[in-house]
């Protein structure tokens, strides 16, 4: 596939999370190899949508919009379409479940030669029956399958009924920032970063931190993120007994400096596609406890860089809480050896790489 036909990525943005972040490195790293790469965004007008569109442009990329006016737009299916007609991208990659119904459709209606959807995360709606029919018609489409991570293949093939096998692994990478300074706190300051929705698993790591601070009194707990399960969860620490021991902070960026200030970082999620909180806490070497499920298991090496306990379980979590705030020394080395882990395993140029090789893999064929 030669790199100067335009390559058009699309996805439906509402702000700037773990598929918006992996746009913003991935897409300036393809342009700097020489691929013509162009982003088009569906959006509902939210505020965080401008705000990656400003930060994809500076860092080189062209960004056009086509609004939404609701989930099913028909007027936008037809501006896409247009779009697509217009510009005759040689390869179209769409992201989420929006740009997916409306780019692989439009695209193969237009046949754009060579198409792949990337598959980002764990969703309540997938484990309905219709959606899975609907989503499955809808990646038949595509050529080539993407998912940020074994797990999430194996995910969507129990929920949904695809093909493991299908897929193709593109984990997320990142770039290597300046050597973290050394924790100076007491040991006993944790963090956790994420929306406040029930599929962080926020509940869980509330009564997990109940049951650990009756060993470790004065261990605490910030939480860095916004959403609508705040007032329930503000609603909990009070019943819980935790005022003086969690701090609710709203959203935080840029979310290092706040890594850097915890003892660790707790990721209590009942479902994940990848995990760039833990590996953005394991490039700031900060060891990482985290619910084994999806790509969590395939960043955090139990015993190693963190912790794995099993999901949605209270006392597994309380005990890696305990360990990791008793333990000062131990928890430094686990830090170390997670951040040499992210800047191996899991280094920027790697998306890019493997991202390059499913770009080239058709060698022009069309669909």
């Amino acid at each position: 596939m030669s790199k100067n036909g335009l390559v058009l990525h699309l996805a439906k943005i509402a702000g700037i999370s773990g598929a918006e972040a992996h746009l913003l490195s991935l897409l300036p790293d393809l342009k700097q190899r020489g691929w013509n790469v162009r982003m088009l965004m569906l959006h509902e007008q939210e505020p965080g949508a401008r705000e990656f569109a400003r930060a994809l442009e500076e860092r080189g990329i062209e960004v056009d919009d086509i609004s939404l006016a609701a989930d099913v737009d028909p007027f936008a299916f037809l501006r896409l379409s247009g779009y697509l007609a217009r510009h005759r991208p040689a390869i179209l990659h769409t992201h989420l479940v929006h740009a997916d119904v409306y780019g692989q459709l439009a695209g193969s209606i237009v046949r754009i030669p060579f198409r792949l959807s990337t598959k980002h995360g764990f969703n309540e709606f997938r484990e309905g029956r219709p959606f899975a029919l609907a989503d499955r018609t809808v990646a038949s489409l595509a050529h080539v399958h993407v998912a940020i991570s074994r797990g999430l293949a194996r995910y969507l093939a129990e929920t949904e009924g695809f093909d493991e096998r299908s897929f193709e692994i593109v984990h997320y990478g990142i770039g290597e920032g300046p050597e973290p300074p050394p924790y100076e706190g007491d040991g006993k300051n944790v963090l956790c970063i994420g929306r406040l929705i029930p599929i962080k698993g926020h509940i869980v790591l509330l009564r997990a931190l109940a049951e650990a601070r009756k060993e470790v009194p004065d261990l605490r707990l910030e939480v860095a993120g916004r959403g609508v399960l705040g007032p329930a969860l503000r609603a909990l620490v009070r019943e819980l007994g935790l005022d003086d021991a969690v701090s609710f902070l709203g959203f935080v960026s840029p979310i290092q400096r706040v890594i850097e200030q915890s003892a660790g970082v707790v990721v209590p999620s009942l479902g994940e596609g990848f995990g760039l909180v833990a590996l953005e806490a394991m490039e700031r070497a900060r060891p990482v406890i985290a619910a084994e499920i999806g790509g969590l298991g395939e960043l955090v090496v139990d015993g190693e860089t963190g912790y794995l306990v099993p999901v949605a379980e209270v006392e597994p979590l309380a005990r890696a809480l305990v360990a990791l705030t008793t333990d000062p020394q131990r928890a430094s080395e686990l830090g170390r050896a997670g951040r040499r882990r992210a800047l191996t395993a899991f280094a920027e140029h790697r998306c890019a790489d493997r991202t390059e090789l499913l770009y080239r893999a058709r060698n022009g064929s069309t669909g």
